[in-house]
């Protein structure tokens, strides 16, 4: 299997990987999700069972479920090359539900979908509310997927990933509404994830494959905001001093180019 992560990490830090049964994830944390079971598995030991053991959707899906104790309750999504099928399960604690289908699409971003799912196990998630981040990206996401519809590719999905437009203001500007977040930018921040104005998160990196890609064990990624821009810590902290706390830690963001990493490369 092919994951991202830092020494040490079992499991990929950005819940993006592909494995050689033909199988492709990711997923996007379910925003404002409560539940938990203390006597569960964590997310991080069944994610990585289920992307090193899991040859098809119905075997992910059962390893990613085997024990859920609700902690980092996400939606993930879940692709198979060797039938062209791909899958959605929104993985709460007591609703799980699950899509799949064969031609289509399924995007994420961070909104909860099964309406009992938010009714009970999110603390008053607004589906309606498209000044929020995840649902003005799903409005973007959504257009995207009609306006390209045949078309899509790992080029497209670069470009996707780096798009700075509101479908809110309907401006293009980089916020915590595009695609390519730029929290600290945001005036509004993103009450829904109690994060202030202008917050320093958003974007970090960026990664798309494609079938051909997976059968090699391949995917490009990008390190940074994918529309290409450097997030500097310095002019940020001096333009915003309410977050000087975090000077000791936060760091510079450079961003870099895409590129394609495979299985069993050496540096």
């Amino acid at each position: 299997m092919l994951i991202d992560g830092a020494p040490g990490i079992i499991t990929s830090q950005d819940d993006f990987g592909v494995n050689d049964a033909g199988l492709m994830i990711t997923e996007t944390t379910i925003t404002q999700f409560e539940g938990w079971d203390p006597n569960g598995k964590p997310e991080f030991m069944r994610s990585r069972k289920a992307l090193q053991y899991g040859s098809s959707i119905d075997q992910y899906v059962a390893l990613i479920k085997e024990g859920n104790n609700g902690g980092y309750a996400n939606d993930w999504m879940i692709g198979d090359r060797k039938n062209g099928e791909i899958a959605y399960l929104e993985l709460g604690l007591k609703n799980t539900p699950l899509w799949r289908k064969k031609d289509g699409y399924f995007i994420s971003s961070n909104f909860a979908r099964d309406p009992k799912l938010i009714e009970n196990e999110t603390d008053g998630f607004d589906a309606k509310n498209l000044s929020s981040s995840p649902n003005a990206r799903r409005v973007t996401w959504e257009k995207k997927m009609t306006d390209s519809k045949g078309r899509i590719d790992v080029e497209l999905a670069e470009q996707f990933l780096a798009d700075h437009e509101d479908s809110f203001t309907g401006k293009s500007e980089a916020d915590q509404r595009s695609l390519c977040g730029h929290v600290d930018r945001a005036k509004r921040g993103e009450p829904e994830w109690d994060w202030a104005p202008y917050f320093p998160g958003g974007s970090v990196t960026g990664k798309v494959t494609d079938s051909e890609l997976a059968g090699k064990l391949s995917l490009i990624a990008h390190a940074g905001h994918p529309c290409g821009e450097d997030f500097l810590a310095g002019p940020f902290l001096a333009a915003h001093p309410e977050y000087g706390y975090l000077k000791p830690i936060l760091k510079d963001m450079k961003s870099g180019p895409w590129t394609t990493f495979a299985a069993n490369e050496k540096q």
